[in-house]
């Protein structure tokens, strides 16, 4: 009966140690579980982000103000019953037109 209980207690003292310091143990389960959780953050992201996007189209699609906002900023459109003004500050420089480039040679077969 005692070979028996130190056959097992040798049994369970090698299992501990490859459950403890084996390169598939404890060690990388932690590793896994960190590489889930960052997972999980970047697709809380990624959904906040695809809420956002869904929101903004459907505003699109319905609304002219989103429409009309967006025209604005980034084409700066004017609408019609409005007159865009531009103020030009005296000590701002002008903008110089880009040099005229030669015409470009071509190679010609005598």
């Amino acid at each position: 009966m005692r070979i028996f209980a130190a056959v097992l207690a040798i049994t369970l003292l090698l299992l501990q140690g490859r459950l403890w310091l084996a390169d598939r143990g404890l060690r990388e389960v932690s590793g896994l579980q960190i590489s889930v959780d960052a997972q999980k953050a970047a697709n809380h992201e990624q959904a906040q982000r695809n809420r956002q996007l869904s929101a903004e189209v459907a505003n699109l699609k319905t609304g002219l103000t989103a429409l009309e906002e967006r025209a604005r900023s980034e084409l700066g459109m004017v609408a019609a019953s409005e007159t865009f003004y531009q103020v030009v500050r005296p000590n701002t420089p002008v903008p110089t037109a880009p040099a005229a480039r030669p015409a470009p040679v071509t190679a010609r077969v005598e």
